[in-house]
């Protein structure tokens, strides 16, 4: 008898399906099983078996019907039996190398996101786990590496809506706090006055504009330029209440 297994609101998108037939190979916990057909455990709030929750040491027989949640679902929250872990405070994040626009999105809305351009698979796994930081990447193998707690794999491939994603996942409209880090290097920005940061400054800038940050790590200067309005849309699209 084969083993079925149904996806949840957006985990459908991570296995393919709303609800795939997995053939019986032995025994086996439902986590290696969600993670065979493709559900990183780090994506996962709630495993329902044939009508009760269990926990992802749960081991699996031949027949029967598992259930994955995301987090958040209606049914998972305030739920005794959800496997979902909350991120400590701060919400901190480290992202692969392939996510470096989605890195500035987020240093943007006020997010200390931790991203190189160089880093291997083992170098962000102890980053995630040392520094307690949600892992962001697209590679789910890698979310599915067992000292992982905190991960999500962005299902778009638009920046922008990985932030959005991002920001509803992790429950992060409230805790926006824009234009506040740098978006090159990821260290906060403190206000500046024009004549500590003239010498830096196009000849149109020294004319039109008079307030400015610099940042405190690298020393990059900012100020309010033709992109505001592009930052302002962006700023208007993540800040709609969190969704489930």
């Amino acid at each position: 008898m084969s083993i079925r297994v149904r996806a949840e609101a957006d985990l459908a998108g991570l296995l393919g399906a709303d609800e795939v037939e997995v053939e019986p190979t032995g025994r086996r916990s439902v986590k290696d099983l969600v993670e065979a057909v493709g559900i990183p455990h780090p994506e996962v709030g709630l495993l329902v078996v044939d009508g009760t929750p269990v926990g992802f040491d749960h081991q699996i027989n031949d027949g029967e019907h598992v259930q994955v949640y995301p987090p958040h679902h209606d049914r998972v929250d305030g739920s005794s039996a959800s496997v979902w872990q909350e991120p400590p405070e701060p919400r901190r994040f480290v992202l692969d190398v392939h996510l470096g626009t989605l890195a500035r999105r987020l240093r943007l809305l006020g997010f200390d996101s931790w991203y190189r351009t160089d880093t291997d698979d083992a170098t962000l796994a102890t980053i995630a786990v040392d520094d307690q930081r949600i892992l962001l990447t697209r590679d789910r193998k890698l979310l599915m590496r067992r000292e992982i707690v905190h991960g999500y794999a962005p299902r778009s491939d638009d920046p922008d809506t990985q932030a959005v994603e991002v920001v509803a996942r992790y429950r992060l409209a409230e805790r926006r706090a824009p234009l506040t880090r740098c978006a090159r290097c990821n260290g906060e920005l403190a206000p500046a006055s024009k004549a500590e940061v003239v010498d830096q400054l196009p000849p149109r800038t020294r004319r039109e504009f008079d307030t400015f940050a610099r940042c405190r790590r690298c020393g990059q200067v900012y100020w309010p330029g033709s992109h505001l309005d592009a930052i302002d849309r962006f700023l208007d699209r993540v800040a709609a209440p969190d969704a489930g």
